[in-house]
């Protein structure tokens, strides 16, 4: 039995590290975060499409962020107040994580594979108090003039 462990100990130590899947309740939904920049990467796999996102040096929340329409499906839970609470990040960190949708949900809303260097937006959760990595999971993706919500289907 030990010589098993040690042969699947040293075969898992060739393969690259690979970033846990998160669940929802290890991100503060109390405190939804904005974010905007210029993709640096993406990841169009399962268990969901993610990217790297480095954020604009002078972020700020965009005028008339309280007043753009979420997705009609999220507009009777909680899409207007989202926007209304959101905030930008307090800690400094320029490049961030962020997690989409499952590739079957980014079909679903006609969310092509998005290209290295696209400007766009998020507005999501991170860990509580914002501790841990700059890790960002995304309620709604801005891109352009439409919004995507990422935790459910098109209406």
């Amino acid at each position: 039995m030990k010589r098993r462990t040690v042969l699947a100990s040293g075969l898992l130590a060739g393969l690259p590290a690979a970033r846990a899947h998160h669940g929802w309740d290890s991100f503060d939904q109390s405190r939804p975060l904005y974010l905007e920049g210029r993709v640096a990467r993406v990841s169009w796999r399962h268990p969901h499409a993610e990217l790297d996102l480095e954020l604009h040096a002078d972020l700020k929340l965009p005028a008339g962020l309280a007043a753009r329409k979420p997705p009609a499906q999220n507009v009777p839970l909680d899409g207007v107040a989202l926007l209304k609470t959101a905030r930008l990040p307090t800690r400094r960190d320029r490049l961030w994580h962020v997690e989409l949708a499952p590739l079957t949900r980014m079909d679903a809303w006609k969310v092509a594979p998005i290209p290295l260097g696209q400007e766009l937006a998020v507005l999501g959760y991170s860990g509580t108090g914002e501790k841990g990595d700059a890790l960002l999971r995304a309620e709604y993706l801005f891109i352009g003039d439409k919004v995507y919500a990422m935790r459910s289907p098109p209406a």
